[in-house]
């Protein structure tokens, strides 16, 4: 298998997930922001799933950018990835739909941990291909920090969202959303200096 046709198929996960959780989005009964009001959970979960998402796919083409050999691991490390974020549309309805309730957002933080770990697992299995490591695979690897820091805040929001304040867990979510939206500068000059 060459790398392009593990990029597209990955890329079309993406955009289905995506669309799955787009048309978890009910339509307003009426033109009211009183009707409004009981979709906003979704709204904001969707808002949230989106960031994560979007967040996956551009580390994904990175990270895809350094692969350099597909081997049958690498091709399982994605297929790992993809359907633990495939899950995502599921944990993001019920968490809406239940406003935010302790054990949705602990599922969430759960489904969270999964994503991240297998993405760990997929980069560490692209590193083991390589025979020589570049420039734009140290810089992708500089991103372990910010995995591990991700780690640890997902699984802090786990018991937080159980006995002390699902929003405050929600608060992590956004942290390590801001966190990632961050771009890593030595992924973008070792792209360009490609």
């Amino acid at each position: 298998m060459n790398k392009s046709r593990l990029e597209a198929f990955s890329d079309g996960v993406f955009a289905i997930i995506i669309t799955i959780m787009v048309l978890e989005l009910k339509i307003p009964e009426e033109a009211s922001w009183h009707s409004v009001k009981p979709l906003l959970p979704v709204f904001i979960c969707y808002i949230l799933s989106f960031s994560f998402i979007a967040i996956y796919w551009v580390n994904h083409h990175h990270l895809m950018h350094t692969l350099r050999r597909v081997s049958a691991g690498v091709m399982w490390a994605n297929v790992l990835l993809l359907f633990c974020l495939s899950l995502v549309p599921w944990a993001t309805g019920w968490m809406g739909k239940t406003n935010f309730e302790r054990v949705t957002v602990a599922v969430y933080g759960s489904l969270l941990i999964s994503c991240g770990l297998s993405y760990t697992l997929l980069g560490s299995t692209i590193r083991k291909t390589y025979k020589n490591a570049t420039k734009l695979s140290l810089a992708v690897s500089k991103d372990d920090k910010k995995g591990l820091i991700s780690t640890i805040l997902y699984g802090a929001s786990i018991p937080v969202a159980l006995f002390v304040s699902p929003v405050i867990s929600a608060c992590f979510f956004v942290i390590v959303s801001i966190m990632w939206m961050i771009p890593n500068k030595a992924i973008e000059e070792a792209l360009s200096d490609e």
